[in-house]
């Protein structure tokens, strides 16, 4: 069985500095988003049938605690942790229980309190999930912590070396990233740069400066998701946006066979969720006109304009050089100013993906507003690891 799946309603918190904002705690962030989410569906949560709740950093059973600022209805909750990628997993998982009959009514939601800096570990007295990778990644790269930058930026590293990309076709994706959120009031940061400026910043992991990273953040994010007959009986139409595909992918014996930098950052993985939802779909690349992306750093979103089909391998930097992801565009990629800039709070980046792209579709995006909004595609990755790529497009009206 296959039913239909709209998203009818979502919420989001501004995504924060974290600590910040003083007695902001997950459950507080949580019950804002959540509440934005079902007062936008015109539901209460007492007809909410299952929720699904991601968080990366926290203790077991905390998005119960989480939803339980919403209701207390004895529903089924689930917690989801799948690293970078949490809140589009437990978007994925609030789908298909609408898609498979289970529900006609679910609940995403996803959060994160994080420490500020670099990201660290939490237990230090067993195996890493990423450990295979690192031991990999120190064997074909030189070695530089933290971890996070190193991995990435040693991809880009890679892509200079292979096809010719510059340091500034990397500096282009921050100062565009920066640009887009100085219209976005849920952004951490709403300034913008010259391309001198964000080549300027300190240094992190050659080719990414300080504002080319995504930084640490607390927030939240949520959507209500619908059966094709609960938006027919509540006449939802006019507020409904389609989940018209979605493809989760894990890692391929070729992350580690491959031995190369991109291949354990998830090219594969995102090639194969790309491929997947685009066949699931019917539609190809040049069939969307907006995008949010992973772009925890711009070598990620570099990579991904390759992996996600938008340009044959190697030609990234002509994108750029064009100013094919930018308004006036091919597409515009991370209207929202991504996580470089609007922040990445991990459980709620899935999430707040989702928003972004359902204002779009619906033309409430204010100053972002992609004009002519038909199809948009989400993408989301977690190293260790999962890739969530998601369409949507606007509903029959």
């Amino acid at each position: 069985m296959s039913n239909r799946v709209f998203v009818i309603g979502v919420g989001m918190t501004k995504f924060e500095k974290p600590g910040r904002r003083e007695n902001w705690d997950y459950p507080q962030m949580a019950k804002e988003a959540g509440a934005k989410a079902l007062a936008d569906a015109a539901v209460g949560y007492e007809q909410i049938e299952q929720a699904f709740v991601g968080y990366v950093y926290g203790e077991s059973c905390s998005g119960h605690r989480a939803v339980y600022e919403l209701g207390l209805t004895g529903i089924p909750i689930f917690n989801v942790n799948s690293n970078c990628s949490t809140g589009s997993s437990a978007l994925y998982l609030a789908a298909n229980a609408v898609r498979t009959g289970q529900s006609d009514l679910t609940l995403a939601l996803g959060f994160e309190k994080m420490q500020p800096g670099s990201l660290g570990v939490t237990f230090e007295d067993r195996e890493q999930p990423n450990g295979n990778h690192f031991q990999l990644l120190a064997e074909i790269s030189e070695v530089k912590f933290p971890p996070a930058p190193w991995m990435f930026g040693a991809a880009g590293r890679e892509h200079m070396r292979e096809h010719g990309t510059t340091l500034e076709h990397f500096a282009k994706i921050g100062q565009k990233n920066h640009r887009h959120s100085v219209n976005n009031p849920y952004a951490q940061f709403q300034d913008s740069y010259t391309l001198q400026e964000i080549m300027d910043s300190p240094m992190i992991y050659e080719p990414l400066t300080k504002l080319q990273c995504s930084p640490t953040s607390d927030g939240s994010g949520a959507a209500v998701l619908a059966s094709e007959s609960f938006v027919e009986r509540h006449g939802l139409a006019d507020r409904a946006v389609e989940i018209v595909a979605q493809a989760v992918t894990t890692d391929y014996a070729s992350t580690f066979e491959a031995r190369t930098c991109k291949h354990l950052i998830g090219h594969d993985m995102n090639v194969q969720a790309a491929r997947k939802a685009y066949d699931q779909a019917g539609l190809g690349p040049e069939d969307i006109q907006v995008i949010e992306l992973h772009d925890c750093f711009s070598a990620n979103e570099l990579l991904l304009y390759e992996a996600l089909g938008l340009c044959g391998e190697g030609e990234a930097g002509k994108l750029l050089d064009n100013d094919d992801t930018t308004y006036g565009g091919k597409w515009v990629v991370n209207p929202s100013g991504g996580l470089i800039s609007k922040g990445h709070p991990l459980g709620a980046t899935g999430l707040a993906q989702c928003a972004e792209l359902t204002w779009q579709l619906r033309g409430d995006a204010g100053k972002r507003q992609v004009d002519g909004v038909q199809a948009a595609l989400q993408h989301n990755i977690g190293i260790g690891g999962t890739a969530v790529v998601s369409i949507y497009q606007r509903a029959v009206r």
